[in-house]
């Protein structure tokens, strides 16, 4: 059984950073096309971004250039670093791993995604 586990979310002001982390137990992310989605309050759930084993990766443009997505082969977890927080970006992130490279969350093609862990960007 492939699980995937979430950690790092919390309450956060404005302009603020946290980093979220994926780890996986059954599976290796070396090999592995992986993404992060996020459903915010009264929202369709939506992408984040996406990244292949070789490193290629995708934001949307909302978070090009604040968020980015790394991985640690040997701790097997990956990391969405999230900084500049913005109160629009209060939702439950997700993180997944993907059948294929994709842009949005409708086209993608989901393995197996974990929990969701709470981001809460507020003064």
């Amino acid at each position: 059984q492939v699980q995937l586990r979430e950690s790092g979310g919390g309450l956060v002001q404005p302009g603020g950073s946290l980093r979220l982390s994926c780890t996986a137990s059954g599976r290796t992310f070396s090999s592995s096309i992986v993404g992060w989605f996020r459903q915010p309050p009264r929202k369709e759930r939506e992408i984040v971004g996406s990244m292949t084993y070789n490193g290629n990766t995708y934001y949307r443009p909302s978070v090009e250039g604040r968020f980015s997505i790394s991985t640690d082969n040997i701790k097997n977890t990956v990391y969405l670093q999230m900084n500049t927080l913005k109160p629009e970006d209060t939702a439950v992130y997700y993180c997944a791993v993907l059948k294929k490279f994709c842009f949005d969350y409708l086209s993608c093609e989901f393995l197996y995604w974990g929990q969701g862990t709470q981001v809460t960007v507020s003064s």
